[in-house]
């Protein structure tokens, strides 16, 4: 049997003839970047994130980008992220001429850990504290991280808070939606996420009217009105038939989210069947609503083994991340070396995502899950 990680072509099949329909209209309109399109994007993903505003940008990590800029974050200030998350986190930072500044995770969800925030931030001199700006939490694989200290920490020190919400729109934290949490929410539209386009894209939240503006504007070159410039912004316009096909799915969002729900839930049930507990973790379900953008596996022994062994067998399988943020090599100047963030470290030498897309019939899953017991006995 083969099981892909993602089979977008079964999702595509129910939403064809909508899709086929409004990139048509869109090509007769001749009307491709921004306008209308993304206008009712906007509003249809600040309501659902619900945030007062919402704009629509060339991908995630332009959301990342933009949301920084209109921080006003430049050289010299120190942003503290996670070493565990996709490279763009970290390197929006870096390209604005600021300083990554990374904490540790949580073990149960991989998220980053307040009390390492803390932490970091009592072990760095007084002169660097001071030039700390913002933090950004990354809602890791469709879970909230825990907003509540985050949050609290950020008010004490002055800073910016910008969520990294690229796989995690609709999850939830004690009744709040990613994205409406801090000052930016920021959000991927590439094909592989719960909602994806047809090619790249994203979108900023905010629930500050002078937040909202300054994006807006920074979004189209830092004209405003058109070829005045008062700021120095860039092209992070989003595309119409993005911001079309992006409406189409996600009136089916929650729908999809369901199905992956219950494939998570179905995989614990024949995990444990399969007894694999001491052999396979599953994903902690620590937040109010988990939407499982990936379901990843914690493996004490043999990750790479039973990654080479699944691929063989035709299940599709990927590591997110090999690699933590503070050993790649063009962070080499910040003067990190192996073992500074051990659970991160952990996490990336023994996490393997499997399939878990909405699609994902029950004979699939347990044909991944016997080839898992296969392995291991």
């Amino acid at each position: 049997m083969n099981v892909p990680l993602l089979d977008l072509k079964l999702q595509y099949e129910t939403i064809r003839e909508e899709c086929l329909k409004v990139t048509e209209e869109i090509y007769d309109s001749q009307y491709f970047i921004l306008g209308p399109r993304v206008d009712a994007l906007e509003t249809e993903i600040s309501r659902y994130c619900d945030t007062d505003y919402a704009v629509g940008v060339s991908s995630g990590t332009d959301a990342l980008l933009l949301s920084l800029m209109a921080a006003g974050i430049g050289p010299g200030d120190r942003v503290i992220t996670t070493p565990y998350t996709f490279f763009a986190t970290a390197g929006a930072i870096a390209r604005t001429g600021a300083i990554p500044v990374f904490a540790d995770i949580e073990t149960d969800t991989y998220n980053i850990s307040p009390g390492d925030i803390a932490a970091v931030l009592d072990r760095m001199p007084i002169a660097e504290r001071k030039t700390v700006r913002a933090v950004i939490p990354v809602h890791l694989y469709g879970q909230c991280a825990e907003m509540e200290p985050i949050l609290k920490i950020a008010r004490e020190n002055g800073w910016q808070v910008i969520e990294d919400a690229a796989q995690a729109i609709g999850s939830e934290y004690r009744g709040k939606r990613a994205g409406a949490m801090g000052d930016f929410g920021c959000f991927s539209f590439f094909p592989s996420k719960n909602l994806g386009g047809f090619g790249d894209g994203g979108i900023v939240t905010t629930n500050s009217r002078e937040l909202y503006d300054m994006l807006a504007i920074l979004r189209v070159h830092g004209g405003h009105p058109k070829y005045y410039h008062k700021f120095i912004g860039g092209n992070f316009r989003l595309d119409a038939i993005q911001a079309a096909i992006v409406s189409i799915k996600l009136k089916y969002l929650d729908e999809w989210m369901a199905a992956r729900q219950e494939n998570a839930r179905r995989y614990r049930q024949m995990f444990a069947a399969a007894a694999l507990g001491d052999r396979v973790k599953c994903p902690a379900e620590k937040q109010d609503r988990h939407i499982y953008n990936q379901f990843v596996i914690e493996l004490p022994e043999k990750r790479d083994e039973l990654r080479t062994f699944l691929l063989e067998k035709g299940v599709g399988n990927e590591i997110y991340y090999p690699v933590p943020l503070h050993l790649q090599d063009c962070f080499d100047y910040l003067g990190h070396k192996a073992g500074d963030f051990p659970a991160s470290e952990y996490a990336a030498n023994h996490t393997l995502a499997i399939p878990i897309f909405p699609e994902l019939t029950e004979d699939q899953q347990s044909y991944v899950v016997e080839q898992i017991k296969t392995f291991f006995n």
